[in-house]
């Protein structure tokens, strides 16, 4: 893709892919293509000791190579770490970025920092999970744009799924994210409005997005409740912990599990069979169209307020055509910032 804006060349940096992980693991890297722009991006994502938010960040250094655009990357070093993430964009604000890409932890814990960005006029690009819009609107710090899955519709469809799986109904548990948590909250409503009637939610517990954390919830459920009749897990990492207990339990298949995400893992565990099905959502899309938008406002152009990103239910029917091209989508999606950057 070439910008048409840009007034000097930004010199190409080639980063192995041995020294990138060196560098995610530090939760820093920084992305260069060989024609410049005068986007220059930092972005502060969650922890990648999640495969979610590792392909976020593929997305993000792959559009910023091929559009020649200057990106930093900073992640907290967990999924949990608020203070740790809010001081790396703190240290982030007072340098000479035009655009910041921003994927909270929680509703307010990047506000203060964001109030800094906002004031210096910098462009805000909120994906995957939202900014408090309360808290953004008192720190004049919102977001230029948003770019994330509709997380109750991904839920309302995993529900559904479920619905298939279970024709005739059953007792099923939920398994969410760290307690409170504005994504986890959305796809657990959305399960509930998609199951139906005939389908019971006998249990739901917090497991903080962790798998092992989910082994030992759905360890105890399944001791509870006999005869469950399948899981819904908040995401795929905490899905695979419960595929374990319910394997542990010998109920492999028996026990139908349902989850949100699309990572690798969970792709391979649908085909093998220990999952039923994951509604995939695309982190590396979102990533990409985060770098598009910084771009897009780089050129002057006015952001959509919102940005659906895509969806599939993956089950065994599709699951080789999903892994064929993970992490990027199968197939097509709308993506309203090529079309601004044409």
């Amino acid at each position: 893709m070439h910008l048409s804006i840009g007034r000097r060349a930004i010199a190409a940096a080639a980063v192995t892919s041995t020294a990138a992980l060196l560098l995610a693991a530090c939760g820093s890297t920084t992305s260069t293509g060989s024609a410049g722009g005068s986007a220059s991006i930092a972005a502060v994502i969650k922890g990648l000791d999640n495969p979610f938010f590792q392909s976020m960040r593929q997305g993000i250094d792959d559009q910023s190579k091929s559009a020649g655009v200057q990106t930093t990357v900073q992640a907290a070093s967990s999924i949990t770490d608020t203070t740790g993430q809010a001081d790396k964009l703190t240290g982030l604000a007072g340098q000479s970025y035009s655009c910041f890409v921003v994927n909270p932890i929680s509703g307010t814990n990047l506000v203060q920092g964001l109030a800094r960005v906002a004031a210096q006029h910098k462009t805000i690009v909120n994906i995957d999970s939202p900014i408090d819009d309360a808290a953004a609107k008192a720190a004049n710090a919102a977001p230029a744009t948003y770019i994330g899955t509709d997380n109750a519709t991904a839920g309302k469809t995993a529900g559904q799924q479920m619905a298939k799986l279970l024709p005739n109904g059953g007792d099923v548990a939920v398994i969410g994210g760290i307690s409170g948590d504005v994504t986890s909250g959305a796809r657990i409503t959305g399960f509930g409005q998609g199951v139906g009637g005939g389908i019971k939610v006998v249990q739901t517990v917090a497991a903080d997005w962790d798998r092992q954390v989910a082994l030992t919830k759905a360890t105890d459920i399944l001791r509870a409740h006999p005869d469950l009749a399948g899981f819904f897990s908040a995401n795929d990492d905490m899905a695979l912990g419960i595929a374990r207990a319910v394997a542990d339990a010998g109920k492999t298949g028996q026990v139908r599990i349902v989850s949100v995400d699309g990572i690798k893992d969970a792709l391979t565990a649908v085909k093998a069979g220990s999952l039923d099905a994951v509604v995939a959502q695309y982190p590396y899309a979102i990533g990409q169209m985060g770098v598009e938008a910084c771009q897009a406002a780089a050129a002057g152009k006015t952001l959509p307020a919102k940005v659906d990103a895509p969806i599939a239910v993956i089950t065994k029917d599709n699951a080789d055509q999903a892994l064929a091209v993970t992490p990027k989508p199968f197939g097509s999606y709308d993506d309203p910032f090529k079309s601004l950057l044409q």
